[in-house]
């Protein structure tokens, strides 16, 4: 998330006029050692200079930390009360509760009927090189030669012994995330319902090639520098990444005519059969399959790659797309009743551990629309 956009949200929480969701993308926003220190540069600075106001902010932040693991619920604080001591309550945020006042409501019902559905969880399955399939789940361990897994993750062996490569497969379900290490010591993350091909070992002096079936997975490759001056390459359906070392984001679902390429840090080179772009930092590129055109946009990174560190960021995302999101991490069935509020639009981050009725709860706390959940089937009218 932008600065500009959280001190926006830290000016509306101190003037008690933060929605619920505005809340929780700053709770989490400040689990940040590096965004804390922004936080509180903002309140002696730029804040108080607006404010023409009077009161220690580091005191008053400091105070709060010392109390973070206090197990009680505290309100939102009224103008009334100290400044400091408004602001301060921000940071006790990151690991308390809290209660809203003044949250939008409903005049709508919603009905829950035996609900079915589960948070997503790690959850893989592992195709070998020989065939052999292997389900791989938190708390199941497995090892073969060359590979272990503690069933979160996948760690391949480093060791370059082969002189023809051997792909393995790993598919992630609904309902599922996976991470693992290459045997370059590539490190990727790998959305729900997504797909990849991968050597188990990559050849010495050769460029370093994986493939992105479908899904979403990000990326945090092992320099070429290491490897000789190896390339890594990621390819989709409907185009190429070319990297040196870095991290990026590629989105390319099967059921969506758009492939996104998000870039955190480093280079990268976007190609497809008839044009190619190079991406910086915060940028992302568009690539449909209608069009030979790829499209390069700045984007607040954060929204694009949260989903690897346990969080939804939807920066004024439309109902039906965060509709997309939520049945593949909760492996559920959703569809809108009403045409009428498929666009609504939502902002606020939200932690994929929640179940799927608080997440709807928070949504419907700024849009006007209710819910029926039948065992795993939702649908929004």
């Amino acid at each position: 998330m932008s600065q500009k956009r959280m001190k926006h949200i830290i000016s509306k929480y101190i003037n008690n006029e933060a929605t619920e969701a505005e809340i929780n993308m700053l709770e989490i926003w400040l689990e940040s050692k590096k965004n804390r220190k922004v936080f509180k540069e903002y309140l002696n600075i730029d804040y108080l200079v607006k404010q023409d106001l009077e009161f220690d902010a580091l005191k008053a932040y400091e105070e709060v930390v010392q109390n973070l693991s206090a197990p009680k619920v505290i309100p939102l604080y009224k103008r009334n009360i100290f400044k400091y001591a408004v602001a301060a309550s921000v940071v006790l945020l990151l690991s308390l509760p809290f209660v809203l006042n003044n949250i939008k409501g409903t005049d709508n019902t919603s009905v829950i009927v035996n609900n079915q559905i589960d948070s997503g969880t790690d959850k893989a399955v592992l195709t070998l090189e020989n065939g052999t399939v292997v389900n791989l789940e938190k708390g199941k361990a497995f090892k073969v030669e060359g590979l272990v897994s503690n069933g979160e993750k996948i760690v391949y062996d480093a060791k370059k012994t082969s002189k023809a490569i051997a792909y393995n497969y790993l598919e992630i379900p609904r309902g599922g995330q996976f991470n693992m290490e290459l045997s370059d010591g590539t490190r990727v993350w790998l959305n729900s319902e997504s797909k990849i091909k991968y050597p188990k070992e990559f050849i010495e002096g050769q460029t370093r090639e994986v493939e992105l079936i479908y899904g979403e997975a990000y990326f945090d490759v092992s320099p070429s520098t290491k490897h000789g001056g190896a390339r890594f390459k990621v390819s989709t359906a409907l185009q190429e990444v070319e990297v040196l070392g870095t991290e990026f984001n590629v989105k390319a679902y099967k059921n969506e005519a758009i492939v996104y390429t998000t870039l955190v840090e480093g280079k990268v080179a976007v190609e497809n059969e008839s044009a190619s772009a190079f991406l910086e930092p915060n940028q992302q590129s568009i690539v449909s399959g209608n069009t030979s055109e790829i499209k390069v946009n700045d984007v607040d990174v954060f929204d694009e790659v949260s989903w690897k560190n346990g969080v939804f960021s939807f920066n004024n995302k439309p109902l039906k797309d965060i509709v997309a999101v939520l049945a593949r991490w909760y492996d559920a069935d959703i569809s809108i009743e009403n045409p009428d509020i498929e666009n609504l639009e939502f902002n606020g981050v939200l932690r994929k551990n929640k179940s799927l009725e608080d997440i709807l709860n928070s949504i419907i706390n700024t849009n006007d629309f209710a819910y029926e959940i039948t065992d795993k089937k939702v649908i929004l009218k």
